[in-house]
């Protein structure tokens, strides 16, 4: 029979209702140089990839210059930082989610394509932070989702197999490294469909498993 030992959560989408601050504050910085990502190909292509990888497609696509990429990456960090402080704040379902399985005994752990400093300011703000037994950010890996890279890391830190841990993902690009971690998959649409009861429910069905 499966155990369970691990739910390790993506942040944005899942955790955060933060996809549109990273769709908005690329625009904001991208609109200097004429380029825009309209709100269909960031659902279908853009959304949960790393920045560096959103502008390198935008290189291939456009033909942005590649000496504009730091620059870019730059700023749109900083603007999605004032989105943040503007509109991060504690959800109750996802405190109690989280609060529960620690009391449970799971090891609560975030793989975000995020970098470091965004997951650190959304969890502390969401009050989060202190649920998690870490966090691992694009900056942690040499490939982002949907490589399984930092699924695989994850493993390594809690000490488990695949086969013991559930991951929460929204996108298709962090599906699609869930799935190749070898994990079980628990699919969600929005930071709202993710409650403690799903979780349970969820988990209970993997250790029903034979």
């Amino acid at each position: 029979m499966t155990q369970i030992r691990a739910v390790v959560f993506d942040m944005d989408g899942v955790l955060i209702d933060a996809r549109d601050w990273h769709y908005q504050a690329l625009n904001q910085i991208l609109a200097m140089f004429g380029v825009a990502i309209n709100h269909q190909d960031h659902l279908l292509e853009f959304d949960g990839l790393p920045t560096k990888d959103k502008l390198t497609l935008l290189t291939k696509r456009y033909g942005l210059p590649e000496s504009l990429h730091p620059f870019i990456n730059e700023m749109k960090q900083r603007y999605t930082m004032q989105l943040i402080h503007q509109h991060c704040w504690p959800v109750f379902e996802h405190q109690l989610t989280l609060a529960w399985l620690r009391r449970q005994g799971y090891q609560v752990a975030v793989a975000s394509n995020s970098i470091r400093d965004s997951i650190e300011t959304m969890m502390r703000r969401a009050q989060l932070l202190p649920y998690l037994s870490f966090f691992l950010s694009n900056e942690d890996v040499t490939c982002g989702k949907p490589d399984p890279e930092i699924y695989n890391k994850a493993f390594q830190i809690l000490g488990i197999t695949p086969a013991e841990c559930v991951i929460v993902e929204d996108n298709p690009h962090g599906i699609m490294a869930a799935k190749a971690s070898g994990a079980h998959v628990l699919s969600v649409k929005e930071p709202k469909d993710v409650t403690r009861d799903l979780v349970r429910n969820f988990i209970n069905q993997c250790e029903s498993i034979r």
